[in-house]
Parts: structure tokens; sequence; C-alpha cells
């Protein structure tokens, strides 16, 4: 057997091999990269729920975009994350509401932006105040880290 034959065969799969290897980085990049948003996603919209939990203030206020917005469930709405942190003063303060959640639907945009609804429940049980309600989160992806921008419930029965 010459090494013609095996030359014809060999060269050019050598070849595809070599191509695929020098685009292997810039396709695994754009999925590395995505998945490292997700990562990051998914630990950003788990603080935002938690530290509202947690009365954790500082880790709510960091969160949020400085431009946020809150649509409550009682058609109050407030700009800004300072006025947000001023209508949510209570809460932090008296440390006494039970929060809790389950997601309902999830879609997020590569690194740009993610929208999650919960189903939602707020409660107060000293004074008897218990509200259900869908809540739905966007986040927007800075460059560096997601914030929450927008925030709105709807009450539920």
């Amino acid at each position: 057997m010459t090494i013609r034959p095996l030359l014809r065969h060999c060269v050019p799969a050598a070849a595809c091999l070599l191509l695929l290897s020098a685009l292997a980085p810039a396709f695994a990049g754009d999925h590395g990269r995505a998945r490292g948003c997700a990562r990051q996603f998914e630990l950003a919209q788990r603080m935002d729920m938690e530290s509202f939990r947690d009365y954790d203030a500082e880790t709510f206020r960091a969160v949020h975009d400085e431009r946020a917005i809150t649509v409550f469930a009682s058609g109050a709405r407030r700009v800004g994350i300072d006025a947000i942190m001023t209508a949510l003063a209570s809460h932090f303060a008296d440390r006494e509401a039970k929060w809790s959640w389950t997601e309902v639907y999830r879609v997020v945009d590569g690194c740009n932006s993610a929208f999650i609804l919960y189903e939602t429940v707020y409660e107060i049980p000293r004074i008897g105040f218990r509200q259900r309600a869908y809540t739905g989160v966007t986040y927007s992806h800075d460059g560096r880290r997601w914030l929450a921008i927008a925030d709105q419930g709807t009450p539920l029965p």
C-alpha cells in the first residue's frame, strides 16, 4: 500500500479538523457567554426575591437599576429605586410580612433581557392581610450584571 491513497483521505479530514478547532472557540465563546449569563441571571433573580423575603434592603436595592419602576398590585406606581425603597420602607423596617413566590413563566434573551412571572403571596398575619398576585419582573443586563428594571403586580382572587 502506498502513501498516496492514504493522503487523499487524511489530508481533507485533517483540514476539516483544523478548521473546526479554529472555529470552536468562537462558537464556545458565544455559547459559554450565554451559559455564564444564564447562571448570573439565576443568581440575580434569586437575590431579588430572597432579599425582599429576608428584609435585606441593601441587597434589594443593589439588584435594581436606578431607573427601575414598580407598579404595585394596588395600582400605586413608583419610579426610581429611591422612590421604590421609600414605598417599601415599612416592609424592610417592620420585618413581619411573609413573602412567597412560585415561578410561572420565564424567558431569557441571552445576555440582554429577561422576564419572569411569579405567583406571589404577601401576608401580614398580625393584621390579617393576605394578597395573592401575579408579579412580573423584567431584568436587563448592563454588560456586567443583571438588574431589575420593572416590576408589576396584578391581584389574584
